[in-house]
C-alpha cells in the first residue's frame, strides 16, 4: 500500500493545479494575516477575551453570508463568484495595512476587518470547494482533498511562524502587506480557471433555496454527523485563541513562541499529508472521522498539561495531522453524497461550520479560561468532544458504515 502523497490530480487536470497553487501561495499571507491580528488586539489589549472576541466578530456575518454564498454558487458562475470575493479579501487586506502604518491603534477597526473578511471568505470558500469536483475524476475526490489539506497547512505552516518574525522585525504592517502581495495568486490562479456554470435545475439564490440545502442535509444522516462531529471539535477543543496567554505562561516564551504554536498543528498536518497515501483507501469514512478527531481532541487536552515548548509543539503538530485526516474525510463523504446541484450550498453550510466553529470555539476557550485556568479550559473542552462524538457514532448507523465509493447515506 503507498505510503507518500497520491498527487494523480495535480498530475491529470491542470485546471486543479493552477488552483491549488494559488491557493497554497495565498494561504501564506492570509495565515500571517490570522495571526497578526491576535497578536495586535493582544498588545493593544492585554486580554485573552479580546482576542477571542475576534473570533466572534468573524461568526455572524460567516453564518449568513457563507449560507448565502453557497446559495449564489449553485445560482451563477462559480469562478466569477471567487473572483470577486476573492477581490474584496485583498482589498481589506490593503485596509489592515492603513491602520497600521497610519498607527490608528483602534481594537474596533479590526474587529470590522475581520467581520468583513469573513463575509467575503464566507462567500468565496463554497465556490472553490464547489468548483474541486468538476475538474477532477470522482475517484480522486479523497487525494484532491488531502491536496487542498497540504495548501491550507503549508500556509499555516510557514505564515504564522514567517508573521511573527516580520512583526519583530518591521511591525505589524509589514506583515499585513505581505498578504496582499501573495493573494494576487489565488486572483491569477482563478481567472485562468474555465467558466464554470451551474448544473441541473438552477434556483435564483435566496432564502428558499438555502432552506432546500438544509432539507437535503436532514435527508442524509451521515453528511449531517460530519458537520456535527465537525462543531465538537472545533467548539470544544479550539486551542489557538489562547496562544498569546500561554506563550508565556507555559513556555515562558513571546512573539516568536506564539508563532511557533500557531504553525505546530500546520507543521504535524504536512507531515501527515506527505504519509496520505493510504487515505484514498480506507472504505469507511464516519469510523475514521471519530477516530480521527479523538486523536486531535486528546492531544489538544494533553497540550493544556504541558510546560515544556518541545512538548507542547509535539502535542499540537499531532492534532494537525489527526485534523487533516479528519478534514478529508469530511469533504470526501459531501463531495461524493451531495449532487452537483447542491454541492455550492452544503458547501456553503460546510464552510459555516469549519470557518464559524473556530471563530465561536476562540469565544469559548478565551471565555473559559478567562473565568478559570487555560489548562482547564483545554481538558475539559477536550472531555467535551469526545464525549459528544462517541454518542453521535453509537447513535448514527449510516455514519458509521459509509463508505463515499458506494454513497450509502441511509
Amino acid at each position: 500500500m503507498p505510503l507518500l502523497t497520491d498527487i494523480r490530480p495535480l498530475k491529470e487536470s491542470p485546471d486543479f493545479r493552477r488552483l491549488w497553487v494559488g491557493s497554497t501561495v495565498s494561504q501564506l499571507g492570509t495565515q500571517m494575516t490570522a495571526v497578526t491580528v491576535s497578536i495586535q488586539v493582544y498588545a493593544l489589549t492585554h486580554s485573552t477575551f479580546a482576542v477571542g472576541a475576534v473570533g466572534l466578530c468573524a461568526l455572524v456575518p460567516l453564518v449568513i453570508f457563507g449560507l448565502y454564498g453557497g446559495a449564489m454558487a449553485d445560482a451563477i458562475d462559480r469562478r466569477m463568484l471567487a473572483l470577486v470575493s476573492s477581490a474584496g479579501l485583498w482589498l481589506l487586506s490593503m485596509i489592515l495595512v492603513l491602520q497600521s502604518q497610519l498607527g490608528w491603534g483602534q481594537v474596533w477597526i479590526l474587529y470590522a476587518v475581520v467581520a468583513c473578511q469573513s463575509a467575503c471568505f464566507a462567500v468565496n470558500g463554497p465556490a472553490r470547494s464547489a468548483i474541486i469536483p468538476r475538474l477532477i475524476r470522482p475517484e480522486l475526490l479523497p487525494a484532491a482533498n488531502t491536496l487542498s489539506q497540504a495548501a491550507f497547512n503549508l500556509g499555516f505552516t510557514v505564515g504564522p511562524l514567517l508573521g511573527a518574525a516580520v512583526i519583530a522585525w518591521h511591525g505589524f504592517a509589514a506583515a499585513y502587506l505581505v498578504d496582499v502581495i501573495t493573494f494576487t495568486a489565488a486572483l491569477y490562479a482563478l481567472f485562468r480557471l474555465p467558466a464554470v456554470p451551474p448544473t441541473g435545475l438552477v434556483r435564483r439564490a435566496g432564502l428558499r433555496s438555502v432552506l432546500e440545502g438544509f432539507t437535503f442535509l436532514r435527508a442524509a444522516p451521515a453528511l449531517l454527523a460530519t458537520f456535527l462531529a465537525d462543531i465538537f471539535a472545533m467548539v470544544f477543543a479550539q486551542p489557538r485563541a489562547l496562544f498569546p496567554a500561554v506563550a508565556g505562561a507555559f513556555f515562558a516564551g513571546g512573539v516568536r513562541t506564539v508563532g511557533l504554536l500557531q504553525a505546530a498543528p500546520a507543521i504535524g498536518a504536512l507531515i501527515g499529508v506527505v504519509f496520505s497515501g493510504w487515505v484514498s483507501r480506507v472504505r469507511r469514512q464516519g469510523v475514521a472521522i471519530v477516530v480521527a478527531i479523538t486523536v486531535y481532541a486528546t492531544a489538544v487536552g494533553l497540550f493544556g498539561l504541558a510546560r515544556t515548548i518541545w512538548l507542547g509543539v509535539a502535542l499540537l503538530a499531532l492534532s494537525g495531522a489527526a485534523d487533516m485526516v479528519s478534514s478529508a474525510y469530511r469533504n470526501t463523504v459531501l463531495q461524493s453524497a451531495a449532487p452537483d446541484a447542491m454541492r455550492g450550498r452544503l458547501q456553503g453550510v460546510f464552510t459555516v461550520v469549519v470557518a464559524g466553529g473556530p471563530r465561536l470555539g476562540d469565544f469559548v476557550v478565551g471565555t473559559s479560561a478567562s473565568l478559570t485556568t487555560p489548562t482547564i479550559a483545554l481538558i475539559g473542552g477536550a472531555t467535551a468532544c469526545i464525549v459528544g462524538l462517541l454518542i453521535l457514532l453509537a447513535r448514527n448507523r449510516p455514519f458509521r458504515v459509509y463508505d463515499s465509493q458506494t454513497r450509502a447515506l441511509s
